[in-house]
């Protein structure tokens, strides 16, 4: 009976062992099923794109048609206009969506090199704030954009010689350096955002309604941006940047989630669109782009240039 009794107990021990581990692995099984089936799954981030689209078109696209809708006069010109107020707007809600947008991202910068373009953003906007400002008084008396600074009536008759170079110090820092410190952060943080819109689910590929209503306004701001004449060359890099991700991630079994859908469909027509633009320009045309350029469409408002005084027959011969 001792033997028999032993034999039993020795038998459950090597038993249990197993039976134990078994059970482990079937629950953990189970837990793992149970696990990913509650892992969330990505949401569209509807408040950041109805907040990108209402910076865009009110603080943004806004302007030029505050411009048109408003008389010239309306405020006197040593005060801040209503478009300004807008640029001013536009300053603090830019650098701060742009934060929104890193936080959300897994692919987040070191915190130097995200303090550093919030600055550039700022300084940038800053920079085209003060010379959209100045440039929308200089077409009241007869500035033309289509021209070189110092080839302006205005100009020609400027006294001190010497301030036609501060005026083309002023419009190098809007045309060169601030759309360079506004728009490169800017597209750049587009990129590292998309990068982090891929999931493992291929069911995910599809859009909410919402997204599809944000869509054609997205796509027609960024065609908006190209058009403008300043960001060809930066928006295709950063689409060409966004297809390349996207090819290489589908080799690894990623396929993009409804943010990642958002952009990569809103930025196909816009591009496309912005490419037939540039295409249209002709070639041998070396004068400056005002297309779409906000300053560009209050010439509306304007009053014309001063005639200049045609010379007779004898002045010609003396």
């Amino acid at each position: 009976m001792t033997l028999r009794t032993d034999t039993k107990t020795s038998t459950r021990k090597r038993e249990n062992p197993a039976l134990r581990a078994a059970a482990f692995m079937c629950s953990r099984s189970a837990g793992s099923t149970q696990v990913e089936a509650v892992l969330p799954r990505p949401r569209f981030h509807l408040d950041l794109w109805l907040s990108f689209t209402f910076q865009n078109w009110i603080l943004d696209v806004g302007r030029p048609v505050v411009m048109l809708v408003l008389p010239a006069d309306w405020l006197p010109l040593q005060h801040p206009g209503v478009a300004d107020h807008l640029h001013f707007l536009y300053n603090v809600t830019a650098p701060l969506i742009l934060l929104k947008m890193l936080e959300r991202s897994p692919w987040m910068l070191p915190g130097l090199a995200v303090r550093l373009g919030i600055i550039a953003v700022s300084m940038g906007t800053t920079l085209h704030l003060v010379a959209d400002s100045i440039t929308r008084r200089l077409l009241l008396i007869g500035y033309q954009l289509h021209l070189p600074v110092r080839e302006n009536p205005i100009m020609r008759n400027l006294k001190p010689s010497a301030l036609v170079d501060v005026f083309e110090l002023l419009f190098h820092y809007d045309d060169t350096v601030g759309h360079m410190m506004w728009y490169v952060p800017f597209f750049l943080v587009l990129v590292l955002f998309f990068n982090g819109c891929f999931s493992r689910r291929e069911q995910e590929e599809r859009m909410p309604p919402s997204a599809w209503m944000l869509l054609a306004p997205n796509a027609a701001y960024y065609w908006y941006l190209i058009t403008e004449g300043q960001t060809f060359i930066l928006f295709t890099f950063t689409f060409f940047a966004m297809t390349t991700t996207v090819m290489h991630q589908r080799r690894r079994g990623l396929f993009l989630n409804s943010d990642g859908l958002f952009m990569f469909y809103s930025s196909d027509p816009g591009g496309d669109l912005g490419g037939l633009s540039v295409e249209r320009q002709h070639p041998e045309d070396d004068s400056p782009r005002t297309d779409l350029h906000p300053t560009a469409l209050h010439r509306l408002h304007a009053p014309p240039p001063p005639d200049e005084p045609h010379m007779t027959e004898l002045e010609r011969e003396e």
